[in-house]
């Protein structure tokens, strides 16, 4: 056993000693040659004389071959290739009544009996003299700023801008203050609904022109257009609060939200609420106005109490939009009629002028769903296609190049909140809302749910339904007044509704649901109402924050994924009027007769 040992120790001897003679001719090899690991490339070998000097050459930069990004198709803005010739599958029949005068028959039973009148009182048969249609949301301006209610025909954009959201409070950095008048056995204190300010970037070249004071014609200068229910519009600097030229002094109450052109001509649209101010003893007619904001003054205006209409109540809540393509501007009134008016402007820069001979077309409309006319909230436009809903309920879809009705569903009640365009890539799609009105009035009930509704823009086919009861209240509705926060980027699957009265006619709830199904996503309950629209601001970080307001006087910040607040502040009153935003500054008016500039910090 131990010579067995002894001979496998020397063999092992005799192995080792090969091993090493072997690793140590190899590492002799490789140092020659300059291939050892731990010699740098840039070192000199014994195959290779070490240089006289370092070789400072840079090595050669080789780009990476990118990969160009697409570029996108362009915008399509002619009227003329945007017109879609669209015919509900719900139409049954069209019948010429007389001249100028037609009827359509749905599915449903119900009908629409339609009349066009061009610069007269007498219908007539109507062809178009130029094709009209808006192109999509993203075109609708070459401004900067929230220039229409909701920021342009989609009804999806009240605020604008960027903003670097890291404190998540409010502070409020300015205050003007307001008026109040009394007039119809009420008292109308500051900025009411819906009463959303406009805030526009005017060019350079603009204000060079305009009778804005000195130290606001500075380029970045953003002026605020607001006017409200004291009968003033008020022109105010965004940053400050200062007044930017003397404000407008209507005299009558101003209960909707004004337009500025979206060309960038020195024009303002608005309406007015009320034709009386108790206040001051007064009384006028309803017009329609358009200003020259050159110097202020008036340029065109159409009479409210169209002789033409059915309904005797010429009132104009709604916020028209314009068509830059074709110079043509877009309203719906009260008392049921829809005005499509070829301005025929002449805007001459150089001069410092501005004109228009405006052509005027309307459409009026019976509809067999309900007697009750007027049109409070303001439409939305999908090219050549308008969606409104009436005091009596009636939602239709109007060809405004045509001016004929292509598809109407009854929503059975009032609906004063605006309709929100969404166009996605399985179709075009709006959300619309009810109040709760003429299902308990007169005592009929206490209650009744308040529908919102999803339908298929193009055929007027309902998508889902979803209903919260609310509570009937004489003169301040329940059910949805303020317009819908539609979702974009990171919260692009929800939409989100405030409700008026859910438990009693103080309170009521907000609440988030999905855009496919109509599910909830969440709810919250509100101590206070809000009539006001709720606002989405996207912070440079990809989050989305909102903002809405409520009848306690609170602004809030809130998270669009939860519904929890981050702050809120009070602005000392009621606050019924929507906000605008632009950059980090929201701008609203409240009840305490003051507007407030507030920055997102």
């Amino acid at each position: 056993m131990a010579r067995y040992y002894r001979k496998r120790a020397s063999r092992m001897g005799t192995i080792v000693i090969v091993l090493v003679i072997s690793l140590l001719a190899l590492v002799t090899l490789l140092a020659v040659q300059g291939k050892l690991p731990f010699m740098e490339d840039d070192q000199w070998s014994a195959s290779s004389p070490a240089p006289s000097e370092p070789d400072d050459t840079p090595e050669p930069t080789i780009e990476p071959t990118s990969t160009p990004e697409p570029t996108p198709p362009p915008e399509v803005t002619d009227p003329a290739k945007l017109i879609l010739n669209v015919e509900a599958p719900s139409q049954v029949s069209k019948t010429k009544v007389s001249t100028g005068t037609y009827q359509k028959k749905f599915q449903d039973g119900g009908t629409i009996t339609y009349s066009v009148f061009r610069n007269g009182n007498t219908p007539v048969d109507y062809t178009p003299d130029y094709p009209i249609a808006f192109a999509s949301d993203r075109s609708y301006s070459e401004l900067s700023g929230v220039l229409a209610f909701r920021g342009n025909h989609y009804r999806n954009a009240p605020s604008y801008g960027t903003r670097d959201i890291k404190e998540k409070k409010l502070e409020i950095i300015w205050e003007q203050k307001t008026g109040a008048i009394s007039a119809q056995n009420s008292f109308w204190p500051g900025s009411g609904w819906t009463g959303q300010p406009i805030l526009v970037q005017w060019p350079e070249s603009i204000k060079r022109i305009m009778n804005i004071n000195p130290e606001f014609k500075n380029p970045d200068s953003v002026e605020v257009i607001y006017p409200i229910l004291d009968g003033n519009i008020y022109f105010l600097d965004l940053e400050t609060g200062k007044p930017t030229r003397p404000k407008i002094n209507l005299g009558f109450t101003i209960k909707g939200t004004g337009a500025v052109d979206p060309r960038g001509y020195p024009l303002f649209y608005t309406g007015m609420g009320l034709r009386t101010n108790d206040t001051a003893g007064t009384s006028t007619t309803f017009k329609y106005r358009i200003y020259n904001l050159i110097n202020q003054t008036e340029i065109f205006t159409f009479p409210g109490n169209d002789p033409v209409a059915h309904r005797d109540w010429g009132a104009t809540d709604s916020s028209g939009v314009i068509n830059w393509q074709t110079d043509t501007f877009i309203q719906a009134g009260e008392n049921g009629l829809i005005y499509k008016i070829k301005l025929n402007t002449k805007f001459d820069e150089s001069a410092g002028t501005v004109t228009m001979s405006p052509d005027i077309v309307k459409y009026r409309y019976k509809s067999s769903y309900s007697a009750d006319q007027g049109i409070e909230s303001s439409p939305a436009f999908y090219r050549n296609l308008m969606f409104f809903v009436d005091n009596g309920g009636t939602l239709q879809c109007l060809d405004i190049h045509k001016m004929e009705p292509v598809w109407i569903y009854n929503v059975k009640d009032d609906t004063d909140s605006t309709i929100v365009i969404e166009e996605t890539e399985e179709g075009v799609f709006l959300y619309t809302a009810n109040e709760v009105d003429k299902r308990c009035a007169g005592g009929k009930a206490a209650k009744a749910p308040t529908n919102i509704r999803k339908f298929n823009a193009l055929t007027g086919e309902l998508v889902w339904q979803y209903d919260m009861d609310a509570y009937y209240r004489y003169y301040i509705n329940g059910g949805v007044m303020g317009t819908p926060l539609i979702g974009k980027d990171d919260i692009a699957d929800r939409i989100i509704f405030p409700v008026c009265f859910t438990g009693s006619q103080l309170d009521g709830k907000m609440v988030a649901l999905d855009k496919k199904t109509g599910k909830e996503i969440w709810v919250r309950d509100l101590e206070h109402y809000s009539w006001s629209s709720p606002v989405d601001i996207k912070s440079a970080g990809g989050k989305t924050y909102g903002i809405f307001c409520d009848y306690g006087g609170y602004m809030h910040l809130f998270d669009p994924m939860t519904g929890e607040d981050y702050d809120k502040i009070s602005l000392g009153g009621n606050i019924e009027s929507s906000p605008a935003v632009f950059n980090d500054i929201a701008v609203v008016g409240s009840y305490a007769q003051k507007i407030f500039g507030i920055r997102i910090k």
